[in-house]
C-alpha cells in the first residue's frame, strides 16, 4: 500500500521544503528561527519514517524511491541557498552535489541490471553530517556560534565533503559489478 504513515511523512518532508526556503530567505529574525525549526522537523521525519516503515512492515517501492530523494532535495536546497546567501563557498557544495548525482546515477544503472543497492551505514552517517552542517549554519545565523564560529562551520562543511566522498566511494566499490560487460 503506497499511502501509509511513513510515506506520508516522506511527502510532508518534501512539502516543508518551500516553507523552509520562504522563512530562510525572509529578513525577519523570527522567520530565521522558524526556518531552523522547520528544517529540524523535516530532517527528523527521515528517521521517523524509516523506523515506522521497518517496524510496521510498511516499506514500499514508493518509499524506497522517494525517501532518499526527499532527503537530497531538503539538504541540497539548504546548501545551495547557503551559497547564495554567502554562508558557504560554492566548490565544496558542488562536490557534495556531484556525489549525490553520481550515486543516484549508479543506483539507476544498478536497477536497470536488476540489482538493488541499499543505503549503507556510511551513507546514513554522511546524511547526518549534511543535516548537522545545515543545523550549525542555521543556528549560527540566528544565535551565533561564538568566536570560533567560522572555523566550526568550515569544520562541519569539510567533514560533510569528506563523508560524501568516502561514502560515495563505498557505494561504487560495493556496486562495481554493475560496470562489468556481459
Amino acid at each position: 500500500m503506497v499511502w501509509n504513515v511513513p510515506n506520508g511523512l516522506t511527502l510532508a518532508r518534501v512539502l516543508l521544503i518551500p516553507l523552509f526556503l520562504f522563512f530562510l530567505y525572509s529578513e525577519h529574525p523570527l522567520f530565521g528561527i522558524l526556518a531552523l525549526a522547520i528544517f529540524a522537523i523535516a530532517a527528523a521525519t527521515d528517521a521517523v519514517d524509516g523506523y515506522l516503515a521497518r517496524s510496521r512492515a510498511q516499506t514500499t517501492r514508493f518509499g524506497k524511491f522517494m525517501d532518499p530523494i526527499a532527503d537530497k532535495i531538503l539538504v541540497m536546497a539548504a546548501l545551495v541557498s547557503f551559497v547564495e546567501l554567502g554562508e558557504l563557498p560554492g566548490i565544496p557544495v558542488i562536490a557534495i552535489l556531484a556525489r549525490e548525482f553520481l550515486v543516484t546515477g549508479l543506483r539507476i544503472l544498478a536497477v536497470g541490471q536488476g540489482v538493488e543497492i541499499p543505503a549503507s551505514p556510511l551513507g546514513k552517517i554522511k546524511t547526518m553530517s549534511h543535516v548537522a552542517l545545515v543545523l550549525v549554519i542555521l543556528i549560527g545565523r540566528h544565535f551565533g556560534l561564538g568566536a570560533n564560529g567560522p572555523e566550526l562551520k568550515m569544520g562541519f562543511l569539510y567533514l560533510a565533503v569528506l563523508l560524501a566522498f568516502v561514502s560515495g566511494g563505498e557505494y561504487f566499490w560495493r556496486a562495481r559489478a554493475v560496470f562489468t560487460e556481459r
